[in-house]
């Protein structure tokens, strides 16, 4: 089957990034690969494959759909820890295939216990506590109800790990708040420690925490961004660049290539519309490229008259309109073009590059928001 856009995944940047981020840890201190999002729009299925094969054997996701494509396909005795949705009545399931889950409320936690008495298998469960970021985890207040729960409770019960979430490592104008949060969680945790509940693992850091404080890395770290290439925010790389081997020099490796082909070709006269409306009209006499990419393959309709692709090696801009499932592209200045020529829409063609944050940029988006539109039907292809 032809699909009309291809997004290639590299397995050895991928590699080169897990390398780097261990550098910058305690080698007893273990990575969690973050594939929610469907992988940050790699591919879960193939991000699988890719971290399996660079050593890594733990997986967080968001939800209990992701856990299950985690679990399909990988290929290690690798575990798997949803950090958020799940439903009720999938529980005796989880518990019974192994998968971990976050527990950040009574109603879970108690479902969890009812479901693990049922299977006759003990829960695996991370127990999240509220340190700052207020959207998920036991209040301090509570653990006068909790601490006797987890005790009475310990023989369906398997303490995975105790964690939190921090709330914007990656700015420094929230670094005071973060470390309050860090505080906080010392709290939590020698409270429960004095009361006999210990955990196997403590994790609390995502990819800027990782970077920017050494004191979180605890037993386990969950990476998403940054192993696929990408700094949190450009501050978390201009306030660690200085730590680095060479300065100035990005040692994190982007892992997508984004690809298409000219489809057909249209020639537009001076003073002509191009496309829908009367956004744009032809300053002089054009050669377009007809591009068979759209808003509905994740190429937004703000890159109207915006985005730039790459042909021939050669930066060749959007005119018009972006419609549902086609782009016109300038190709005026290029040598004589070929239906079916490569179309570089992010990555490298030629000594150019259209880079994910500039694609981002000129979209208005963040990274993580642009990686994870990605549609999941663009097929995704490991290369080296």
């Amino acid at each position: 089957m032809h699909y009309t856009s291809l997004l290639e995944v590299s397995a050895g940047s991928y590699a080169q990034n897990i390398e780097f981020l261990k550098s910058r840890i305690s080698p007893h201190t273990q990575i969690s690969a973050v594939v929610k999002g469907n992988a940050y729009g790699h591919g879960i299925a193939q991000m699988v494959e890719i971290a399996e094969n660079a050593g890594i054997r733990h997986f967080s996701t968001f939800s209990s759909d992701e856990a299950r494509k985690v679990r399909a396909a990988k290929k290690q005795e690798s575990e798997i820890m949803i950090m958020g949705m799940l439903y009720p009545e999938e529980l005796p399931e989880l518990i019974v295939q192994d998968i971990q889950f976050y527990v950040f409320d009574f109603y879970r936690l108690e479902r969890a216990i009812q479901a693990a008495k049922m299977v006759g298998q003990p829960a695996q469960i991370h127990v999240e506590v509220e340190t700052g970021f207020h959207r998920t985890g036991f209040e301090k207040g509570l653990l006068p109800q909790l601490i006797p729960v987890l005790k009475e409770n310990r023989e369906h019960l398997v303490l995975k790990g105790i964690c939190t979430h921090y709330a914007g490592a990656e700015s420094s104008v929230n670094h005071d708040r973060i470390r309050e949060q860090i505080n906080k969680f010392k709290e939590f945790k020698k409270i429960l420690e004095g009361e006999k509940i210990y955990f196997e693992r403590t994790h609390t850091a995502c990819s800027a925490a990782t970077l920017l404080f050494p004191e979180t890395h605890a037993d386990m770290v969950r990476i998403g961004i940054a192993s696929y290439g990408f700094w949190p925010t450009q501050e978390t790389f201009s306030l660690l660049k200085h730590t680095l081997e060479k300065e100035n020099q990005n040692p994190l490796k982007r892992l997508i290539t984004w690809k298409s082909e000219i489809m057909s070709f249209k020639k537009v006269a001076k003073g002509e519309f191009v496309g829908y409306g009367m956004s744009f009209c032809a300053p002089r006499d054009l050669n377009l490229a007809i591009v068979p990419i759209g808003y509905s393959h994740g190429y937004g309709r703000n890159l109207s008259n915006q985005g730039q692709v790459l042909i021939q090696g050669q930066f060749c801009p959007v005119i018009g309109t972006v419609n549902m499932n086609a782009i016109a592209v300038d190709i005026s200045h290029l040598e004589a073009c070929k239906p079916g020529e490569e179309v570089i829409l992010i990555g490298n063609q030629g000594e150019n590059e259209i880079t994910v944050a500039s694609f981002a940029e000129t979209s208005h988006l963040v990274n993580y928001e642009m990686l994870s539109r990605l549609p999941s039907e663009i097929p995704r292809r490991v290369v080296d």
